[in-house]
């Protein structure tokens, strides 16, 4: 896996970064990185900005060519799912430290969901878990995520 840390400071800037990321995993091979998480921590705080920024990173994906070869998963320190109130636990599942854009290889997912049971069961029972577990309780995750250790 790698981790890249942009520091674009403007959508268009992100958005290079990601199409650059996406061409440098589609020219290397799967055993020497799998996925990338790509880390944005000066750009696009506004979720509702990051949620808009998802469409553009769609057409990026398929303008590219990219379509059926990645997937972006999209985290975001303030996700929020329609429908859900802003504290609600099950938002925790794409809560991050600061937002993120993870590329995944589809043919990876495929061979993964391969033995797991009722995989399009994950997204609930990855709610349920966080529901149980307690926003409050997942708020402090995140909160020690972000303190300095001494």
């Amino acid at each position: 896996m790698r981790f890249v840390v942009s520091d674009a400071s403007e959508p268009a800037l992100l958005l290079a970064d990601l199409e650059r990321e996406l061409k440098s995993l589609h020219e290397m091979d799967a055993s020497k990185a799998e996925t990338t998480l790509l880390i944005h921590p000066d750009v696009l705080h506004d979720f509702i900005d990051y949620n808009d920024f998802l469409g553009v990173v769609e057409k990026l994906l398929d303008q590219g060519g990219y379509t059926g070869e990645f997937q972006v998963a999209s985290f975001h320190p303030d996700y929020r799912f329609a429908d859900t109130a802003a504290d609600d636990a099950g938002n925790y599942t794409n809560r991050s430290p600061y937002p993120a854009l993870h590329i995944l290889r589809e043919a990876s997912i495929e061979h993964a969901l391969e033995s797991v049971a009722a995989p399009e069961q994950i997204p609930e029972r990855n709610i349920r878990t966080l529901e149980k577990l307690g926003s409050g309780y997942m708020q402090a995750i995140l909160a020690e995520c972000l303190e300095i250790k001494k």
